[in-house]
């Protein structure tokens, strides 16, 4: 991988780390517990309820995605970054500027089940 291809996947980590705090303050306010005297039908709460489990697994992911990323950002400047961890091949460029977080290529990722 060359210094421009390098620069241009750090960029994108951090857009992807921008983005993904946003989205990880935005499901903190929709994961706050819903208080048992609001006044709504019991459909509609077993629905909020429901709703915000859903944002609560959404939220784990994007925390679990976050921290990756923070990882790949201080990785990205040594010289194993985007070398597949299992097959020890470079990740495709394409790949890391979609995915910089990942840590196998395309076909280790479906023959490990990853």
């Amino acid at each position: 991988m060359n210094l421009t291809q390098r620069q241009k996947i750090k960029d994108k980590i951090y857009q992807y780390l921008e983005a993904t705090k946003i989205e990880i303050e935005s499901l903190k306010e929709k994961t706050k517990p819903i208080t048992p005297d609001c006044s709504l039908g019991r459909l509609t709460r077993q629905e909020m309820i429901q709703e915000q489990q859903v944002n609560e697994h959404a939220l784990h992911e994007a925390e679990i995605r976050f921290n990756k990323l923070k990882y790949a950002s201080g990785k990205i400047d040594k010289k194993d970054y985007g070398i597949c961890m299992e097959c020890e091949e470079d990740i495709l460029f394409e790949r890391l500027i979609l995915v910089p977080e990942s840590s196998h290529c395309v076909s280790c990722k479906q023959e490990l089940g990853l």
